[in-house]
């Protein structure tokens, strides 16, 4: 039951990052994916996503249907992990989901995917960015770290590490456009505000 919730989550949250995503170019009126566009490098990032979030989805839909062994060599671990670690890794599921997701939502018309110079929406410093400046990669990071507790496989192991090496390099990548297409906006909210948490 975990791990068919934590399944029908993670679908869940690509369906309505998909969803808010077309709204907000809509609302914008100017292009929201941007890992092409712009003076900095984004394709190792994008390609990280991309495999990242393919996986995240896939795997666990793999891993329930063929009722992975936890002797088999793929497991993270040659012991189950008991109900309580999986049920942690389900709340960490929807909680970074539900993060991400609010906080994409709440960007509204600055919503962007990657960074170009030109395409920035206006700084968006309040609710959840008031206290992370980015907030969506900490609800994905959570959403990552719970589906490897859920599935504990080296597979999804991989999943999540990839997705962490993708953020790693995207937040560099954006914080460097932010700061030359925004300027001492951004570099206030910047001292203000933690990267993270």
């Amino acid at each position: 039951m975990i791990e068919l919730a934590a399944i029908f989550v993670v679908w869940a949250y690509i369906l309505v990052f998909l969803a808010l995503t077309r709204r907000a170019a809509r609302d914008a009126g100017k292009p929201v994916w941007l890992f092409a566009k712009g003076s900095e490098r984004q394709s190792l990032p994008a390609a990280l996503f991309r495999l990242s979030i393919v996986s995240g989805a896939i795997l666990p839909v793999i891993t329930h249907i063929l009722r992975v062994s936890e002797t088999q060599a793929w497991m993270l671990t040659p012991f189950a992990l008991g109900v309580a670690a999986r049920l942690a890794g389900l709340v960490l599921v929807t909680a970074g989901a539900s993060l991400a997701l609010y906080s994409q939502a709440y960007m509204g018309k600055s919503w962007r995917i990657g960074a170009a110079e030109g395409h920035l929406g206006a700084i968006v410093d309040t609710g959840p960015f008031a206290w992370s400046r980015n907030p969506v990669f900490v609800g994905q990071i959570a959403l990552f770290t719970g589906l490897v507790l859920v599935f504990p496989t080296l597979p999804q192991l991989c999943a999540a590490l990839a997705l962490i090496v993708a953020v790693a390099i995207q937040v560099r990548v954006e914080e460097r456009v932010l700061a030359r297409d925004l300027g001492e906006p951004y570099l206030t909210y910047k001292r203000r505000v933690r990267r993270w948490l």
